[in-house]
């Protein structure tokens, strides 16, 4: 897959809308394997490749989190920052609901379903950061800047 023509998906398509200069990386993709796998295909350090994570709260609304690669999400410090009672990852049919992605696939960009996101705040001190592009085997790079301007993501400092 790496030497094929990067896909056009729900997530390109809002990025080229919202004029977000960014670069194509496809990767032999793996099941389970995550972040480490892709920044090793694409020789990155993982710490730059930023996971999307479809969350939901005690009343069991939706969230996206995005956190550094190598990092954990404190679903208890995510709660107490948000103002609710706890925080759990929904189950991968539910996120696939709410995004429209499958995982390993999920972008943070072209949601099915608008929702809250919220940004470990040292993603921001990044360069460059690397997201899916809304399949699995792809990620987008773009600048931290870019990320602020189009999704608006509240800050928040949850990883561990």
């Amino acid at each position: 897959m790496a030497k094929d023509k990067a896909p056009v998906t729900p997530a390109v398509r809002a990025l080229r809308a919202a004029g977000v200069t960014f670069s194509d990386h496809l990767y032999s993709y793996e099941e389970k394997g995550g972040t480490a796998v892709s920044s090793r295909e694409l020789g990155v350090d993982e710490h730059g490749v930023i996971k999307t994570l479809v969350m939901e709260d005690d009343r069991r609304q939706p969230l996206i989190v995005l956190m550094h690669g190598d990092l954990q999400v404190s679903t208890k410090e995510l709660a107490r920052q948000i103002g609710a009672r706890s925080v759990e990852p929904c189950r991968p049919e539910v996120a696939q609901k709410h995004t429209g992605y499958l995982v390993g696939g999920t972008s943070p960009f072209g949601t099915r379903r608008q929702m809250p996101t919220y940004v470990e705040e040292t993603i921001l001190e990044l360069p460059i950061i690397y997201l899916n592009g809304g399949k699995r085997g792809y990620l987008v790079a773009i600048a931290p800047a870019d990320l602020m301007r189009t999704l608006k993501p509240v800050p928040v400092r949850v990883g561990y």
